[in-house]
């Protein structure tokens, strides 16, 4: 190792407001408090295979807090251990040459489980490395948030509120669907916030029958219009996800579609007129709100210090309102999803929201009352 802390910076998956504010935590961090050299790699694991990497100083990471995006760019098909640009060839080995190449003395990985896994597995062959936790999804095991969260649930809310006042000047049930593969938790938050009359998220399979009797209640009772938030993952009980076809470049299947299929799954059985709206990568983008400018600015610099302190092969974690971390080794290949005795999932319940589950109240598990809002 070089003298001076040379430390490469990445972003992988898929797009998420703050990153920026993390690339701009991690290098203003390094660069003042250790005099560090920061290098970039360009679109996350892409550029660690291709060879694609810039000096970040202190003024190519000034300016950029607010911004949606990424300025190193991002790639959520770059795999070192699988590479479909060479015949899903493992070039991990020529990865792993160029980072000693560039004298570096760890890289900081910013991104979701797929990113978390890979940087795992480079762990594992010698690259000495961080973790920040980032998607919207808030799934990654280990951490009670992940950034970008807030930012997509605002989002999503705000869509609601604005096709809620559509749904009832037309007296329609309006179907939103939102984000979330295998974990509904913006589904379940932006369906909270939103008041949302039915939310559906992957973990509870939902019957189509009790999503049709809260339609038809609520048009014999007066109410004129349903809400239905759904996650893109949901899926009728015995029934499979809604899938689009293929699978993209990095072998990944590609979910969406249930919004319409419940839409059709509903005609047959209510009066109402049905609309669906697919939020899709809406969510993604425009500049973070301001607790994931924060959130990502504690990250990234608590990052910054995990790399000085060569505490290496883990990721940072926020639990109980504290910064900490995790290893690697505990975050990858796992989805943190909603358990059944989530406080939101109570409350939701408790106001009246149907969660297509009959009696599903009756199954909470828990004292509510030791409950903490995760």
């Amino acid at each position: 190792m070089s003298s001076v802390l040379r430390v490469g910076l990445l972003t992988g998956g898929g797009d998420c407001p703050g990153l920026n504010a993390v690339i701009r935590a991690v290098s203003k961090s390094l660069i003042l408090q250790h005099r560090a050299q920061i290098v970039g790699f360009e679109n996350g694991y892409e550029g660690l295979i291709k060879q694609r990497s810039r000096r970040l100083e202190y003024a190519d990471v000034s300016g950029i807090l607010t911004l949606g995006g990424t300025v190193l760019g991002t790639s959520n098909t770059a795999n070192p251990f699988r590479y479909y640009g060479r015949g899903d060839a493992d070039v991990s080995r020529s990865v792993l040459q160029y980072y000693h190449q560039l004298g570096l003395d760890a890289v900081v990985a910013i991104g979701g489980d797929g990113t978390m896994s890979i940087l795992h597995q480079l762990q594992e062959i010698g690259l000495q490395c961080v973790g920040v936790p980032k998607t919207i999804d808030n799934d990654l095991v280990g951490t009670d948030r992940t950034f970008g969260f807030d930012t997509a649930v605002s989002i999503a809310a705000d869509a609601i509120d604005r096709l809620q006042s559509t749904a009832q000047a037309h007296s329609r049930v309006m179907i939103i669907e939102t984000m979330g593969r295998h974990a509904g938790w913006i589904a379940l938050y932006a369906g909270v916030a939103g008041a949302s009359d039915i939310i559906l998220i992957p973990e509870l399979p939902y019957d189509i029958d009790e999503v049709a009797r809260v339609c038809r209640e609520r048009e014999i009772g007066g109410q004129n219009f349903t809400i239905i938030t759904v996650a893109e993952g949901a899926r009728a009980a015995g029934g499979d996800s809604a899938m689009l076809e293929g699978t993209d470049r990095g072998g990944n299947l590609r979910f969406g579609g249930i919004g319409h299929l419940l839409q059709e799954q509903l005609s047959t059985r209510i009066r109402s007129q049905l609309r669906t709206s697919i939020l899709g990568h809406v969510q993604r983008g425009g500049t973070p709100t301001a607790f994931d400018r924060t959130l990502a600015t504690a990250f990234g610099s608590y990052a910054a210090a995990m790399v000085a302190d060569k505490q290496f092969g883990r990721m940072v974690t926020l639990h109980n309102n504290q910064l900490g971390s995790i290893s690697l080794s505990e975050v990858a290949n796992r989805t943190r999803t909603v358990p059944v005795d989530s406080p939101m999932l109570a409350a939701a319940i408790a106001v009246g929201t149907s969660v297509g589950v009959k009696d599903f109240d009756l199954r909470m598990q828990g004292d509510i009352e030791t409950r903490a809002v995760t």
